[in-house]
């Protein structure tokens, strides 16, 4: 059996919600072989970070040459890249790989409006690594950090697309899970005709951690199988409804989405 191969360039989280361990699991709800790079080594758990050691460029440099030149990929994400040095690396490396189709989840700002990455580092996703991706898949305050506007209402999601669109990305996904109201869950989607709204059912749950890194990777797992982009980004979106339908209520803050749900259910 060979089957289709995806690979995570992102942070290790502890608490096993988000970052690679998500990642991979939702490869393998997928299945689809998961490979991965790490970043950085985080402590955390369902109450937050408490720790976090970056690992050095070339050591990410060196994780993305074993896997290309031996296993070969057909999808990539990336999620955090933490800091300037290792956002040019990952840019460089996917020039010299051809690491394609590539997904990008700008890891920048938590869903919550906390800001993750210092401005160099941001500046280097925005004008090295972007220009590479075939999606990316913002947050509401991500993307008003890439479009450069106040973002309230479902226009300013329409009109932050098409600004990140005219920055030379093929297609975007804004996610509106942090916004409130009947915004809350929904999403929009420009690749340069017009805007698509995705809306799938409102599942009212607080354990909600790793859903943008969840979103991204079965967004590439969909492309490693060979979907087309936008039907993958729409079964990418029904899978992360499913699993925060099974959301794990583990630990004393927000758990992880129930990536395993099939197994989760009589």
């Amino acid at each position: 059996m060979t089957p289709a191969v995806a690979l995570t360039i992102a942070g290790s989280d502890s608490g096993g919600g988000a970052g690679i361990q998500a990642d991979l699991r939702t490869f393998a709800f997928h299945r689809v072989h998961g490979t991965s790079a790490l970043t950085c080594v985080t402590a955390q758990n369902t109450l937050g970070v408490s720790q976090v050691v970056a690992l050095s460029p070339e050591m990410v440099s060196a994780q993305l040459e074993a896997i290309a030149s031996d296993i070969g990929v057909q999808a990539v994400k990336t999620g955090m890249l933490l800091n300037r040095e290792i956002t040019q690396m990952v840019a460089t490396q996917v020039k010299k790989l051809r690491l394609q189709p590539l997904v990008v989840d700008p890891v920048m700002v938590s869903r919550t409006g906390a800001q993750l990455l210092d401005d160099t580092a941001i500046a280097a996703l925005r004008d090295e690594l972007l220009p590479l991706a075939t999606v990316v898949t913002p947050n509401r305050y991500e993307a008003q950090i890439l479009s450069q506007r106040e973002i309230t209402t479902l226009a300013d999601m329409e009109a932050a697309a098409r600004s990140i669109y005219d920055q030379g990305v093929p297609a975007v996904l804004i996610k509106g899970g942090g916004l409130r109201g009947e915004l809350c869950g929904v999403d929009v989607w420009f690749a340069g005709d017009r805007p698509e709204i995705l809306k799938t059912a409102y599942i009212d749950t607080p354990h909600t951690h790793g859903t943008g890194c969840t979103l991204s990777a079965a967004i590439a797992a969909n492309l490693a199988l060979g979907t087309d982009l936008f039907p993958a980004v729409q079964r990418a979106k029904l899978y992360v409804t499913q699993a925060l339908e099974h959301s794990l209520a583990i630990g004393s803050g927000s758990g992880p989405v129930g990536h395993f749900f099939p197994l989760l259910t009589p």
